[in-house]
């Protein structure tokens, strides 16, 4: 790549002006250019507008399950070229393992959204959160929370160190939600995002408006956004603050900033046991990994001060054997280089601030170092942005420093503690983290040290023995749980599962008739219109089925015969069925009673239709819960009522959720639960 980087933007690439003063990206082993950089010319306005119309209309039309379903079929076509993404991140500095990070691990969100999506979200447009609330003593009056999509753009503003990853953890989850999203890669990885946009797009899958690109800055883009536009920043805190800063009035603003992480090595954790050397070896793997340019990289290594001397020894070890330095092109490299010259000069400064503020070098130089070439020489390489790892150490009386800089690279400080209570105020002095782990064995310690730096960070990893070979490591966030922090961290999450799907969706307390939340939900309430047509809801396959469709059953007696059939027959002959007197004296029944799962069971047989037909399985109930007590010689029946109705996108069936009522001869509530069905689309 020698060229101008274009933008993707309303429906088209497009070209800056030629001969605009365009940043230059080089790569960062050899410092041959590889692309250039600008926006200029470019209409923002227009292509905001073209998200709010276009975006907001295409994936207006998709339900929930529709939209993950396309998030997978992203990944499929990304998976296919991986080799591509692979082969340019290399220009950056990224090594295999480097690319796995950031290329599978933003394939692998797309893939956790998609199935997400289709596994706990409804196939429809909108999504309810908690229960429906009584408003009224006769039910004629309900409330209910529902999220609703945002009506704007999300614009995105990335950091350079995961040009896929970063801003597919935005993406999947606004897409999800329904709103379009544009994104501004950083200046030095943009080529990579650019790339991957590219292959999207000749896909053919993506809605028109959904996904933009721009390549370059984004002047006066603030002075664009409105009331339903969100603005998800990935960077510095001293950035965010300035962007948050110009942010409008309802504007959403989500940050995930730098934070100087910490990993504690519990009091047990000597040399020679597991717990240490699973210690050791996520150090080594975060001060590598993507040469230590990660917000969730392992910044304070805190340490029993009588064992400093051993993690310094074991850490030199694990790097004499494991660490080779040079361009990623070259056979058996394990790290790469910075991502450009100036991010080298931006680590050594702050390296030399930190040794100037007391910390002492205890591993590594910040000299050049000799690195292997693509060519497979040993030498130096002035045009490399190449930094040997380094580790410096600092007593427990460490300046403010030692808990404030960070070094964006392959830098970690060491920092000594005399008790677990130390320790804790150690990691809690970062002001916020993404990140705090945790190696011990001992659950004491563990549970003292979590209680004490949980509210300071958004994740904390427990490393112990039994975890140490399964678990994804300090810097690996995953999407099923929140990615964020608070404090200096940025007080956002990113990720989160259906967390952050909700982040760009807007939750409005809606009031009515059971009939109208029902039209606004798509879910039938108690009390809401009622469907009995003389047909059997278990013949109606989903094309029929309606929800509120009801079966009413007769009435069964409920027999001493019965329950002690039961009893005997499943083991369960818990006194309150068999014994009169020791039931009568329980304070919640009037003396022997039915079995809950004996009725459960009656119900079933009061409401089944046992002929072949749509229904195709029962696969769970929930939310049962028993109210009334039925005695021998009481009678049971059943309404059941089509609650929601949920096809699913790829099969020729869906999900039914029936609301299930069993009241007794005195029209007294027993029980009351949802039956789970898989019913026949036709």
């Amino acid at each position: 790549m020698d060229a101008t980087l274009p933008s993707y933007v309303d429906g088209d690439w497009w070209m800056p002006r030629s001969g605009v003063d365009a940043a230059v990206v080089r790569d960062a082993s050899t410092g041959e250019e590889v692309a250039r950089i600008s926006s200029e010319g470019i209409d923002l306005a227009g292509a905001l507008a073209y998200a709010r119309e276009a975006g907001q209309r295409s994936l207006g039309e998709l339900t929930f399950h529709q939209r993950a379903l396309l998030l997978k079929q992203f990944a499929q076509v990304l998976t296919e070229h991986k080799d591509q993404l692979y082969e340019l991140a290399t220009t950056a500095g990224a090594t295999v393992r480097d690319s796995m990070i950031d290329v599978d691990g933003g394939i692998g969100v797309l893939f956790t959204y998609g199935s997400k999506g289709r596994r706990e979200l409804p196939n429809a447009h909108v999504l309810l959160d908690g229960p429906a609330e009584q408003l009224s003593k006769d039910g004629s009056f309900l409330g209910r929370h529902v999220y609703t999509r945002l009506p704007g753009v999300v614009v995105q503003i990335n950091a350079f160190n995961f040009p896929t990853w970063g801003p597919f953890e935005k993406l999947a989850p606004a897409f999800l939600a329904g709103v379009p999203t544009l994104i501004k890669p950083a200046t030095p990885t943009a080529h990579l995002t650019e790339a991957w946009v590219r292959i999207l797009v000749d896909s053919g899958l993506v809605p028109d408006g959904a996904l933009q690109l721009v390549s370059g800055p984004l002047p006066g883009v603030f002075e664009l956004l409105r009331l339903g536009d969100a603005v998800a920043f990935t960077g510095s805190a001293s950035t965010a603050a300035a962007l948050r800063a110009q942010t409008p009035d309802g504007v959403r603003f989500f940050s995930e900033t730098d934070s100087i992480n910490a990993s504690v090595l519990g009091p047990d954790a000597v040399p020679g046991t597991p717990v240490f050397d699973a210690y050791i070896r996520q150090l080594f793997t975060e001060l590598t990994a993507k040469a230590g340019q990660k917000c969730t990289a392992i910044r304070r290594a805190i340490v029993p001060a009588a064992s400093i001397d051993a993690v310094v020894e074991a850490l030199r070890a694990r790097l004499d054997e494991k660490l080779v330095l040079g361009d990623p092109r070259a056979q058996g490299v394990t790290m790469g280089p910075l991502v450009s010259l100036a991010q080298t000069h931006e680590v050594i400064t702050q390296v030399d601030h930190l040794v100037s503020a007391g910390g002492r070098l205890l591993l590594g130089s910040t000299d050049a170092p000799d690195v292997v070439r693509a060519d497979g020489t040993t030498g130096p390489a002035p045009d490399g942005a190449f930094v040997a790892p380094m580790l410096i150490g600092f007593g427990p009386d460490a300046p403010d420093a030692a808990h404030e800089v960070e070094a964006f690279g392959p830098v970690s400080t060491v920092i000594g503690y005399s008790s677990v209570a130390e320790a804790a105020a150690l990691v809690n002095r970062g002001g916020g983290s993404l990140v705090t782990s945790v190696a011990t064995d001992d659950e004491g310690v563990a549970r003292e040290l979590f209680e004490r730096v949980a509210p300071y960070n958004g994740r904390v990893l427990m490393l112990d023995s039994a975890d140490a070979r399964t678990s994804t490591g300090h810097g690996s966030p995953v999407p099923h749980l929140v990615h964020g922090g608070p404090g200096r961290a940025g007080g956002g999450e990113e990720l989160g599962g259906i967390r952050a799907v909700q982040h760009f969706m807007q939750r409005t307390a809606v009031q009515g008739s059971p009939d109208m939340l029902t039209a606004l939900t798509g879910v039938w309430y108690s009390g809401a219109r009622v469907h009995t047509d003389g047909e059997h809801p278990f013949r109606k396959p989903l094309s029929r089925l309606r929800v509120g469709d009801r079966f009413a059953s007769g009435q069964r007696e409920v027999t001493l015969d019965d329950i002690e059939t039961f009893a005997h027959f499943t083991g369960d002959t818990f006194y309150a069925h068999m014994d009169q007197q020791a039931a009568a004296a329980n304070p919640f029944f009037p003396g022997r009673v039915a079995h809950g799962y004996l009725l459960i069971s009656f119900a079933a047989g009061l409401f089944v239709d046992p002929a072949p037909g749509p229904v195709l399985a029962n696969y769970g109930l929930e939310d049962l819960r028993f109210v009334t007590p039925v005695s021998p010689g009481d009678a049971i029946r059943v309404e059941l009522t089509a609650k929601q109705i949920t096809p699913r996108e790829t099969d020729d069936y869906g999900e039914v959720r029936w609301d299930a009522v069993i009241r007794n001869q005195r029209d007294e509530l027993v029980a009351s639960y949802d039956v789970l069905t898989l019913v026949a689309k036709q």
